[in-house]
């Protein structure tokens, strides 16, 4: 198909408040460079990593902002940002099969191949390049995963970010059948995909919510709930629990720990909690557990992740809707995090 010479999206001007989301009409439509294919956005999710990036969150320079990408590479302005992706390619650069226009994809955000080479450092989509918050957008063919389903485009767009960042934490810690899996943050989209993924494997899994939303963690499969103010070792004991997949740290850190039993596994993918804890070292190494930090995906988690979806042995979970333009009404719900799963844009 013949594509427009400019689309319409949201554009990141700078680091800042939403204030530095800015919609335009004029962006040029991208082009596809060799081992690429463009695609045509249905939907994008939103996610915390955008908006850890406008805020210059990962900048460990502060307000000078010179490392504040989720690689640590400075990042270029303006950006499309918008990492959680499903369209269909209608385009493909030199040496993509073009039998694969017309397919329906979800696209793989921890980019390991970007403009026709390996990338050394990983990049993160719609971060070090741009991503799906436009009417059209390209990625290496390799991270765009033929999908074959019959839920909506928005209802998959609920998924890359949040379930392949908890499918990754759940292999790197080894998750297994007979486990006991306590998910902090667990109502957010990573924590209830979480949930959902580790009873897929045969685990008991323990969710701290709130009060509000426990009932709602229990039917998507939680064994038990704590709430995030609960003395956590009172309530269920010390070495008690096999793994914990955290994305929260904070002041609770060390309970954390004191949760886990001898040789436990302790995965994490998030901080909104606090990122800098207090760590005994003696319960570390008494105890021999071990730490997983969990970005950059293992090479199998997307592929694992789309046939979990095929084979519906996941559900999406879609708290809100919006168009893409009113994106600053949607990253204040998700800031205002009074819901279960995941706030999606729809981009027509």
């Amino acid at each position: 198909m013949n594509l427009p010479d400019i689309m319409s999206g949201v554009v990141l001007t700078g680091h800042g408040g939403p204030e530095m989301l800015e919609w335009r009409d004029d962006l040029p439509v991208p082009v596809a460079s060799k081992g690429d294919v463009i695609i045509r956005v249905g939907a994008a999710g939103v996610n915390n990593t955008d908006i850890n990036t406008r805020t210059a969150w990962y900048s460990k320079a502060g307000a000078k902002a010179d490392d504040a990408s989720w690689s640590g590479t400075p990042l270029t302005f303006p950006r499309v940002q918008g990492a959680d992706v499903c369209g269909r390619i209608v385009a493909v650069g030199e040496g993509v099969d073009a039998a694969r226009i017309g397919e329906r994809v979800l696209i793989e955000p921890c980019l390991r191949e970007a403009d026709g080479q390996r990338l050394q450092t990983p990049w993160y989509f719609g971060s070090e390049c741009d991503g799906g918050f436009a009417q059209y957008t390209r990625v290496a063919s390799r991270h765009a995963h033929a999908i074959d389903s019959d839920l909506s485009d928005v209802e998959l767009a609920s998924f890359p970010c949040s379930y392949s960042t908890a499918e990754n934490m759940l292999t790197r810690a080894g998750v297994r059948e007979g486990d006991t899996v306590l998910v902090t943050g667990a109502s957010g989209g990573v924590g209830s995909a979480t949930i959902q993924l580790a009873r897929a494997r045969g685990a008991e899994v323990i969710a701290v919510t709130s009060a509000a939303k426990a009932q709602e963690l229990v039917q998507l499969g939680a064994t038990r709930t704590l709430d995030r103010n609960d003395d956590f070792v009172a309530e269920i004991g010390a070495s008690s629990v096999d793994v914990v997949a955290d994305l929260v740290a904070g002041p609770k850190f060390p309970a954390l720990l004191d949760l886990l039993c001898p040789g436990g596994r302790y995965a994490v993918a998030g901080a909104i909690g606090g990122a800098i804890v207090e760590l005994d070292v003696r319960t570390l190494y008494l105890k021999v557990l071990s730490f997983f930090g969990c970005t950059v995906l293992e090479a199998q988690v997307f592929g694992n992740l789309v046939g979990r979806i095929e084979r519906k042995q996941i559900a999406p979970l879609v708290a809100e809707t919006y168009p893409l333009r009113d994106i600053g009404a949607a990253q204040q719900a998700f800031g205002e995090k009074g819901y279960i799963g995941k706030i999606v844009l729809q981009v027509d």
